[in-house]
């Protein structure tokens, strides 16, 4: 009896370290994320006029005047949401109104769904658009494929999409020195896109010149700085939405 006491009291002992191991684990894992460069993202948005409002916890609009056209945009996987602010910022002085989300634990497989309700709060929106960068794009594609009446389209940047897009209107952006981009898994999942997905490759750019946020492991040397990536992603996005 005192020995099988033992082994219970060992086994509980046993358990209780792997979960602790696995909670230290996880807990390393999602606070080792990608900070947004709050000195660059001032910088760049001191030559623009928008500015962000917060419409809810964690949600920013950035809202032209008069815009009839809308994209919630899903942040790339351990990467801070507010690092994409400039992107947001040059796609809404094109008149675009964009919706920046944030995620939990930077990781947008955590909350596919984090796009319901946000469409119903701009009712002069005549047509919307979803997409988002690297994990965040293949997240917001799969939001997208369950939610396909209300969205005229989906924006990939340096993303792809697992989920069926052949009916939506996809324009697919990276950079040409994109170190992070699995481009055997781009191409393999290329059919699940339309026959007639506009992709465009930022001569220069790299993974992570869509947002501001430094050095991404792995990245490839960009020849163009993120500020430059950022405004042609918007002028491409804008040209996109407006065909």
């Amino acid at each position: 009896m005192l020995n099988r006491w033992k082994k219970i009291k060992l086994s509980i002992i046993i358990t209780l370290a792997v979960l602790a191991v696995l909670f230290c684990a996880c807990a390393i894992y999602v606070s080792d994320y990608y900070r947004a460069d709050t000195v660059a993202i001032s910088a760049f948005a001191e030559e623009y006029t928008v500015t962000g409002k917060e419409l809810r916890d964690g949600v920013i609009a950035y809202e032209p005047e008069n815009a009839i056209v809308g994209f919630i945009f899903y942040p790339g996987g351990k990467v801070e949401y507010t690092a994409y602010e400039p992107l947001m910022i040059a796609c809404a002085e094109k008149g675009v109104l964009c919706v920046l989300v944030e995620m939990p634990f930077n990781l947008a497989v955590l909350d596919i769904n984090a796009a319901d309700g946000i469409t119903e709060l701009f009712p002069d929106i005549e047509s919307w658009y979803i997409g988002g960068h690297s994990l965040g794009g293949s997240m917001a594609s799969s939001y997208a494929a369950n939610n396909g009446g209300i969205f005229e389209g989906v924006i990939l940047l340096g993303s792809y999409s697992t989920a069926d897009l052949t009916q939506a209107r996809v324009l697919s952006l990276y950079g040409s020195e994109d170190g992070v981009m699995n481009r055997e898994k781009y191409a393999k999942y290329r059919a699940n896109l339309p026959n007639d997905a506009v992709e465009r490759i930022v001569d220069g750019g790299c993974h992570a010149g869509f947002g501001m946020y430094g050095t991404q492991e792995g990245d490839g040397t960009p020849t163009i700085t993120s500020a430059e990536q950022v405004r042609i992603a918007a002028k491409l996005i804008k040209e996109f939405v407006q065909e």
